[in-house]
């Protein structure tokens, strides 16, 4: 096949190139610029699209033997990442630029040129697996290494991009055995450490970053009960469970921490309480989409066994699930995730991504999260 590889910088995307050349695939590598000024973005081992990072690309592209090329998305990457990212905070949600930059970058713009341009198939580092099942329809999957498993990023993929993805490192056994292999082949980057943190936000300070983009407003801290226990400097600062930086000036009556529950933008309040109301039992998502082709239950509202995780690296939880009919304004009506096990801290703006096994059945964003207990006060 014609393979287009998206090549970040990194070992992992370099190893998977390397794989697909293996493989007699006719590989050439491509490098996503994210901003026109890259020098803004951070450097070293914490963010990722740097300028070092295009160069550690193309060094790897060298080695392979493969084309290299700088594909510019800074503009597409500010408007449905990064101005993404801000007005979800601004509407008191909690958003994840990495989840929304696969879903609307790695595999739609890029996805789209390159089939465009008359390739099969993107190949991409990430620790996810693709199975046809027996029709030959592909699904999504979890890594053979769970610790370093990705899928839920990218449970976003539709059927459409699912058929044209490659993820060479889907039966890679540990990021150990990645790196040793990028050794042996005399890749540069073996050794490089993995990025993370937002590539976006040059020193980490989100609250920081999101003070010079959203207009703060001060306004009152509320208990469960909806007394006043302090005052904000800026309601969009501050994120579902949040304990630091409350400022309280009414200490709670048993004496424990208070945690942030909710955040209500329009009255511009913060709601604080106990850390046992933070445990969801219910969750309603939207933008709800499949990965691959969805199970019988979607189309008849019927209820359905999963596993539901609302976290990149957070552990699963049993949940039973089902689609509710569109309401005035939706297109594809609501996913109501309902948990056997709560859940601590789910905030609004976040992604839920349900599991059968190890099959991603597909994800929604959240729109409400419900507490039970917090429901009987």
């Amino acid at each position: 096949m014609r393979v287009l590889a998206a090549m970040s910088g990194g070992v992992d995307s370099a190893v998977a190139a390397a794989r697909a050349v293996e493989a007699g695939h006719d590989v050439v590598g491509v490098h996503l610029a994210l901003s026109r000024m890259p020098g803004t973005l951070r450097t070293g081992s914490r963010g990722c699209c740097t300028i070092e990072d295009s160069r550690d690309a193309w060094r790897a592209c060298d080695v392979l033997g493969i084309p290299y090329y700088v594909w510019d998305f800074s503009e597409r990457f500010k408007e449905d990442v990064v101005q993404d990212f801000i007005d979800e905070y601004a509407a008191g949600r909690t958003p994840n630029p990495c989840m929304r930059c696969n879903e609307r970058i790695k595999f739609a713009a890029l996805l789209e040129k390159a089939i465009a341009l008359g390739f099969d198939a993107v190949c991409t580092g990430h620790y996810a697996k693709v199975i046809e099942d027996t029709d030959g329809n592909p699904e999504l999957h979890r890594a053979a290494d769970w610790a370093k498993d990705q899928s839920y990023v990218l449970g976003v993929l539709t059927h459409e991009q699912l058929k044209h993805s490659m993820f060479p490192l889907a039966d890679a056994p540990s990021k150990a055995e990645v790196r040793a292999e990028a050794e042996r082949r005399g890749l540069s980057v073996a050794n490089k450490p993995d990025s993370h943190d937002i590539c976006f936000i040059p020193d980490g300070d989100t609250a920081g970053w999101l003070a010079e983009k959203i207009e703060m407003t001060a306004g009152d801290i509320v208990d469960e009960t909806g007394t006043k226990v302090g005052q904000h400097p800026g309601a969009n600062a501050f994120t579902v469970g949040q304990r630091r930086g409350l400022k309280l000036g009414t200490p709670a009556a048993d004496g424990k921490p208070r945690f942030v529950l909710e955040i209500r933008p329009k009255e511009n309040k913060v709601v604080v309480g106990p850390e046992a109301l933070l445990a969801i039992d219910e969750i309603r998502g939207i933008k709800v989409s499949w990965a691959g082709l969805p199970i019988a239950e979607i189309a008849t509202g019927e209820d359905f066994d999963c596993y539901a995780q609302v976290r990149a690296h957070g552990d699963p939880v049993p949940a039973t699930a089902r689609m509710e009919a569109p309401g005035a304004g939706e297109v594809s009506g609501q996913l109501v995730v309902t948990l056997t096990e709560p859940l601590r801290g789910v905030a609004p703006g976040q992604t839920v991504v349900l599991y059968q096994g190890t099959r991603v059945l597909g994800q929604a964003t959240i729109d409400a999260a419900r507490s039970l207990q917090r429901a009987q006060l």
